[in-house]
Order: structure tokens, then sequence, then C-alpha cells
């Protein structure tokens, strides 16, 4: 899927904004509140999650159906043109409707979706109405289950009629809403639909393999050109090679991009693209044929008050405070990010592990899953996930939209779900078979392995070209002690180094309140996070087929509320409004001393 651009073809308008806004009660689609303009509505900033824009906890957690509205008029002279809406982000169930008509639905919260409006759009103004679902279940991605109980809680004072809650099977808040851009745009008729490119590189030559997906007819022309704006390959046809000679590769922070210009017939289409390689080989994960060492975070797209909305001074100050430590690399924990989030890492030479919506699939959470008192696996075929068929979907949206991005080097196919009880591996095999087989350039997949699994019965030891860990040796195990998690996480080291495949450590951290500080590092202090974080370090550096260390999290974020969150999630190397807490400098100081390549030879 190509991102939506201006060009001498190409009309682009944004409807960012503010728009009409109404929560729902049950009654909205009783009443077709998509036919008509809102009665009484409010105000919403279009994009943003809703979540935290307006007071009272209703508001918050509200569950259910919100309606969004505006008008829109298009100029005549597009009645030519073929017109589209394309929504890039709406969290987590949509219905588009125009002029009181239902043209579009879509399901699933963090990947673009379009609909052609050009016989839908009327005379003057129309009205775009978006009704939005934030209900998470079992067949969901993310998983989330409905909760009846007052306050989170059983017992004295629980109804089975209360007022229906989502109970979310992951541990970030559940935003919700319009949460990127909702654009317009136009193509002539016979349009350029779609681009792939796979490159290839021996010496300084760059072989690129292009192909074009086109719809109606016309002559297609392919042509490169550097930064200078001097064209350095050509070619005819919808596909074929391009040779690039003398060619500038995609470094980690150090990024060169390409404008690869393709003309179909009237339509021109331009896309920044990178050169690079990626593969593994034995215990070496490889960009451009040299051994590449994973520095850096797994993150959120999280900020107050846009909640999970594109917030872009936010991202370009987290590029500036990840490359002021010398971090490298983040995964994009635990869903995809928006589309300018990843043009903006193609254009910073930042790496990115690429994850799925899959978070929450594992049943095991929280004591497990029970149905009538019987404890219920997570794939259970009457009573467990109902997701593979909605995770396919994911994988191959995902494929479509980042598959041309320097910046993406590996496909993270699900976090922290079950991979070790009956059915995992049944369950997972299809989806990594698929990631490969729809993916052009054939980056590595992996699946982040949640730590009750246990590694001699963990599908991803067999299905992943890198291991990925979640571990939290000296926290939620073993802590406060360091000496005894320390032994416990070398051991199983002991045992990965048996698979022969490399080792990524995708999440560890430890809570710290900021300011919160003592002579003596206890838990929750600032010195008891250095610390955590020395003795998992000490122990990584000891082991050479680990070839990354990706820190949780890059700064504290919202979650739902519980007993073991305050204000949130505080495992931040900065807080939530990016002030650096006291390890953020010790991670300065390794990072810099730590090369990209060859760390560990």
């Amino acid at each position: 899927m190509l991102y939506p651009i201006l060009t001498p073809s190409r009309l682009l308008s944004d409807l960012s904004g503010v728009w009409d806004f109404k929560l729902d009660n049950g009654e909205g689609f009783d009443q077709e509140w998509y036919k008509a303009p809102l009665e009484d509505p409010m105000t919403m900033p279009v994009p943003a999650s809703y979540n935290d824009l307006k007071e009272g906890i209703d508001f918050r957690d509200h569950y259910g159906w919100v309606f969004y509205q505006r008008k829109i008029s298009m100029p005549s002279f597009v009645k030519t043109q073929r017109v589209m809406l394309r929504c890039a982000a709406v969290t987590h169930y949509a219905k588009i409707y125009l002029n009181g008509e239902l043209i579009c639905e879509h399901k699933g919260g963090f990947l673009p979706f379009e609909v052609e409006i050009t016989e839908k759009l009327q005379d003057g103004d129309n009205l775009l109405t978006i009704a939005v679902n934030n209900v998470i279940d079992y067949t969901t991605l993310p998983i989330g289950g409905k909760s009846n109980m007052m306050n989170g809680m059983g017992g004295f004072g629980s109804s089975s009629s209360a007022k229906p809650q989502n109970n979310p099977n992951f541990d970030f808040f559940n935003y919700c809403g319009i949460t990127r851009p909702v654009k317009i745009y136009t193509t002539p008729k016979d349009y350029i639909e779609d681009i792939t490119l796979v490159p290839e590189v021996s010496g300084t030559t760059a072989r690129v393999s292009y192909k074009v997906d086109t719809v109606g007819t016309g002559d297609c022309k392919v042509e490169v050109f550097d930064k200078e704006g001097n064209l350095v390959a050509q070619g005819q046809g919808t596909q074929g090679v391009l040779e690039i000679e003398n060619v500038h590769l995609w470094q980690p922070l150090k990024a060169y991009l390409y404008d690869v210009k393709v003309t179909f017939g009237e339509d021109v289409y331009t896309l920044p693209y990178g050169v690079r390689t990626v593969r593994v080989e034995g215990t070496r994960f490889l960009i451009n044929e040299r051994p590449f060492y994973f520095k850096g975070y797994g993150r959120h797209e999280d900020t107050f008050p846009n909640g999970r909305g594109m917030n872009l001074p936010m991202n370009t100050k987290d590029m500036s405070l990840m490359k002021w430590q010398g971090a490298n690399s983040f995964r994009t924990s635990h869903y995809p990010y928006s589309e300018e989030m990843m043009r903006l890492c193609d254009e910073e030479g930042f790496v990115v592990i690429d994850e799925t919506t899959a978070v929450g699939v594992n049943l095991d959470f929280g004591g497990g899953a029970n149905f009538n008192g019987q404890k219920v696996s997570t794939f259970d075929k009457e009573h467990g996930v109902q997701t593979q068929e909605h995770h396919k979907d994911v994988i191959r949206d995902l494929i479509s939209r980042d598959k041309n991005h320097a910046c993406v080097v590996m496909w993270s196919i699900a976090n922290e779900p079950d991979s070790y009880s009956e059915g995992a591996y049944d369950y997972f095999a299809p989806l990594y078979e698929l990631a490969r087989e729809l993916d052009p350039q054939k980056r590595p997949c992996t699946l982040v392995s949640v730590q009750m699994a246990p590694p001699e019965k963990d599908c991803s030891a067999k299905l992943s070209d890198v291991i990925c860990l979640n571990r939290y040796y000296g926290w939620y195990f073993g802590g406060p002690d360091l000496e005894l998690p320390e032994q416990a996480l070398r051991k199983e080291l002991d045992y990965w180094k048996t698979i022969g495949k490399p080792v990524v450590f995708t999440e560890y951290g430890a809570d710290t309140v900021m300011g919160m500080h003592d002579t003596t590092p206890v838990m929750y202090t600032e010195e008891f996070q250095v610390e955590y974080y020395k003795m998992n370090n000490k122990v990584f550096d000891d082991y050479d087929f680990v070839v990354g260390e990706q820190v949780w999290n890059f700064a504290d974020f919202a979650t739902s509320q519980s007993l073991l969150r305050v204000q949130g999630n505080k495992k931040g190397i900065f807080t939530r409004d990016r002030k650096p807490k006291l390890v953020a400098h010790y991670f300065r100081d390794r990072w810099h001393k730590i090369p990209d390549f060859e760390y560990k030879k």
C-alpha cells in the first residue's frame, strides 16, 4: 500500500482538524446518527485518542461506539479523477458513512485502509461519519475481555448488570479513536496501485528488482535519483532490475535515501528508498553483511493528552533523545507505528523490529482464564482465542504497508503469546509461513517470548530466525535480590546457546519513580534501576550470541488502573514527558562505547 503524497498527478487533502464527536451509549445506530448532523456534539481533534481529552471516568473508560463527523467538499474538477478516502488508523473497528450510506468497514486499529468515493460524492457539502468501536475480546488483536465488576473486583457489591468495561489482556491503556490522519487523495483513472522493491548488493553495485502494480493502460517508466537529483538508474516496463553503480548504502544512523520515481501514463509517484541487505547467519544478525548489535528500546506511541494519537513533535524529540544516548533501534511494541514514524526512521537511520497487533494472545496471564470454573487454554477450540484468521490479515496489511522501508529489518509476529502450550505451534507456524511468503525481501521473522514460556517448550525456538526474549530477572522474578536472578539468567542463556540462533533481549526493566533516591539501592529508586541494568548487561556481554538489548521502556506510559500501577507503568528510562531518570545517563555512557557493528566478533 502506497503512502498518500502530493504529486504532479495526485491531489491530497488532509482532514485533520476539529470534528464533531459523540459518545454512543447504545442508541446511535438505532437513531441513525450517521444520516444527519449529530445533535449536541462535542468537539474532538483528529488525529488523537479521545480518552484523555474530556473530563470524567465515564469518558476515559467508555465502552463501545463513538461517532465522529464532519462535512467535506471537493472541487468539481476531481470528477475526472479517482477519489479515495483513506484512514491511517482507527482503533479498533470502524464503520464509515458518506451522506448516510455505509461505504466501508474495517477491523483492526493500527493499520491503514481506504475506500473509493468517486461515485459517492455529491456537489457541495458531503456528510462524513466515522463510527468507532473500542471493544476488545477473544476475536480482536489486541486481546481483551468484558468486565462487569465494580472497580475490577468481585465480591460484595458486584453485579452482572453493572456497566460493562473493557478488560485488556495487556499492560498498556486501551486508547481509542481516530488516532492517525484521515486523508482524501486522487489519482488518474489509470494509476499506480503499488510498488515493490527488492535490493541485492555486490561490491559497490546494487541491483534493485522492481515490480509496479498498475490499473488501466499506459507506459511505465522507473527512474532512480540520488540526493543531489542525479539520475543513477532507470528501467522500462512494470517489472525489471535497476542497477545502481557506486551505491550509497542505507546504514544504521547513517541513512541514505534515493528517490524512486515511477511514471505510468499520466500518474506519477515518488518513493524514498534506502538500499540495504539483512540476513541471519549462524548467531549473527547481518546488516549490509556486517554483524549488527541492537541498542535501544521497546516503546509505546503514548503521550499526554494525545494518547496514541500521532504526535510528530514528540516523535522528533524521541529520535533526538535516542540518538543522544547512542541508541540505534527500537521495536514497535505492541502494534505497528504510524507511517510518519516509519518514514522518519528511514530518514534518521533507526533500525526497527516491526511488530503486529498480536498482544495478549496468552490466557495464562493473571492466573489464567476459566469457563464455568474450568481452566481454559489459550488455543482451546471452543473457548480459547479466535484470532488466527484476523492475525493473518494483520500480517498481510503490515507487510503490504512496510515492505519497502529500509528501517524494517525483522517482523515480530506477536508479543508474549502463549508459545508453549498445546496448539501453539499449529497456531503460529502458518503465520510465520505467511510472513515469509509475503515479504519480498525475506526479512528474518521472530516472536517475542514471555518469561513464563519454558525454553524447551517454546515453539519460537523452532520457528524464529532470531530468539527475542522478554525477561525480568531481578524485578518480577527474584527482585530485589540481584545475585540469584543473575544466576538464573545465565542458566537460561546456557540453554539458548544450544539452539544456535541469535538472541535479542527485547524487554528487561524495573519500575522506577522519578526523584525517588536512597543511599541503598532499594526497589523503585533510581539507584536500583541502575544496578538492575548493570547486572543484566554484564550477563549479556558474556554471551557472544546475544546480539541486542532493547530496554523496557523508553518512557513511562499509561495503563489501566490497578493495584500494581500508580499513574501507569514506571519502567521508563525517561518520564512520560521525556525527562531523563538517572539510568538514562548510564545507558548514554554504555551505548556510546558499544559500536553498532562488530561489537562481538
